[in-house]
């Protein structure tokens, strides 16, 4: 069984128990993978959190159910996962703009998410350069912010935290104990993964013996095989969408729970940059 299909068998098992508890440990299993991987790897396949494809589901098919039947809406609520009518309706009007009662009337807009189903898309005609490294263990010191886990919003609030970090002086201080000039990139770590954010440092490596100041924060990294994409043109974006939708995919590799990185080298507006994310073959 391939990829692609055992992509499209993983969703056939969300659409079999909408109305019952999905597993996440039995959809990776599906897809031949961890459940970690699984979930990291979706949002950037698909463009959404796998939770939030999950109750956009659930919320379409309540909506058909109320449209179609004199089911009571606390019963369909029950059905679909919400423990109170309250928690429900306000699910429902977040996504559909009005309330479960409401769904009965005539001529009312509502919105249909269809399921999601993988078809081959021809790419990969631009080459990716890659490596495996063995590393040890290390520590990382630096300034953190909370970032939304929807990518669209991560990429707009990253740079933003970036240049607060500029501005608020974290950079320059940094720079300054490690006895660099101040404009000297720093890289960026990506941990602490959750449905709703993740953490998102502006650190580097802690030198052994050197004491830091109260506003920085420590970073314990584990020893862990990475795999190392260069990208001349810090694209990273670009870069990490390819990482997941077109490496992945293909490879014997599956990432693993710890921080992925963003290493930059050079001074500011003459860098080049690297992401590295943890691994193990599967």
């Amino acid at each position: 069984m391939d990829w692609l299909e055992r992509m499209n068998c993983a969703m056939e098992y969300i659409e079999t128990n909408l109305a019952d508890h999905i597993s996440y440990d039995k959809l990776a299993q599906i897809a031949c993978c961890s459940t970690y991987h699984f979930q990291r790897m979706f949002p950037f396949i698909t463009g959404i959190q796998l939770s939030e494809y999950i109750r956009r589901r659930r919320l379409t098919l309540a909506a058909f159910e109320l449209q179609t039947t004199g089911a009571k809406v606390i019963d369909v609520a029950l059905k679909y996962g919400y423990q109170s009518p309250e928690a429900f309706a306000r699910a429902f009007k977040n996504l559909h703009g009005i309330m479960p009662i409401s769904a009965r009337d005539k001529g009312v807009p509502l919105k249909a998410y269809p399921r999601l189903t993988f078809q081959i898309s021809i790419k990969g005609d631009i080459e990716m350069n890659y490596r495996i490294e063995q590393r040890g263990s290390f520590e990382m010191f630096g300034v953190y912010g909370l970032i939304n886990s929807d990518m669209n919003t991560a990429f707009v609030e990253v740079p933003k935290f970036r240049k607060t970090c500029d501005d608020d002086g974290s950079v320059a201080l940094m720079n300054e104990l490690l006895g660099r000039f101040g404009d000297t990139n720093l890289h960026a770590a990506l941990y602490d993964h959750s449905a709703e954010n993740f953490k998102y440092m502006i650190c580097y490596n802690l030198p052994q013996g050197m004491e830091i100041p109260e506003r920085f924060t420590k970073l314990s990294v584990p020893a862990l095989t990475w795999a190392i994409f260069p990208e001349p043109r810090c694209d990273l974006q670009r870069l990490r969408e390819r990482i997941y939708t077109e490496w992945f995919p293909t490879s014997e590799y599956e990432e693993v729970e710890g921080p992925s990185f963003e290493m930059y080298y050079g001074m500011a507006g003459h860098d080049m940059a690297e992401i590295w994310i943890p691994v193990k073959k599967k």
